[in-house]
């Protein structure tokens, strides 16, 4: 299985995917730790790659997405941004909107 393919097997069978430095228990980068830090607080099951691990899988996802930096957050197969977009869709509650139209589920916030 070539790299692409495998990068689209696990946008395709994971509603949510975050490609990361590290992993959600332990980010090893600010940027991918903000990320994951407003997926917990929204509560949403989401599959964390580390691509530290695998130098293959970090250029790869680079071409795939045709975006030069980390994290990387997908969707339901949709490209979301990275951590800037994340945040600033966070922030102003289109992340969550995003999230509810997916049919993904959120923790409900007060």
């Amino acid at each position: 299985m070539s790299i692409d393919q495998f990068i689209a097997n696990e946008v395709k069978s994971n509603d949510v995917v975050l490609f990361m430095k590290g992993t959600p228990q332990f980010p090893q980068c600010g940027f991918s730790g903000q990320v994951v830090q407003i997926l917990d607080h929204l509560g949403v099951n989401y599959k964390g790659l580390n691509v530290l691990e695998n130098a293959e899988l970090r250029d790869g996802i680079k071409t795939y997405s045709n975006w030069p930096t980390l994290p990387q957050l997908y969707v339901k197969g949709e490209f979301v941004g990275g951590c800037d977009i994340v945040r600033e869709m966070f922030q102003a509650g289109e992340l969550q909107t995003a999230f509810k139209d997916a049919g993904v589920a959120v923790k409900q916030t007060a």
